[in-house]
């Protein structure tokens, strides 16, 4: 896969980076529903600063 974007541009794969080729849709499910609970988090632990 070619990396067509310019400079700046948020790949609209760039969430799925972190999981190998060839994984199922139960482990791309898993890292996606991770990454989403570490996001919820993060507002919560700024706003207790």
């Amino acid at each position: 896969m070619g990396d067509d974007t310019d400079e700046g541009e948020e790949r609209l794969d760039a969430h799925l980076q972190d999981i190998d080729d060839g994984c199922g849709c139960t482990e791309v499910w898993e890292h996606t529903s991770a990454a989403r609970e570490e996001a919820a988090e993060e507002p919560a632990e700024a706003a207790d600063d």
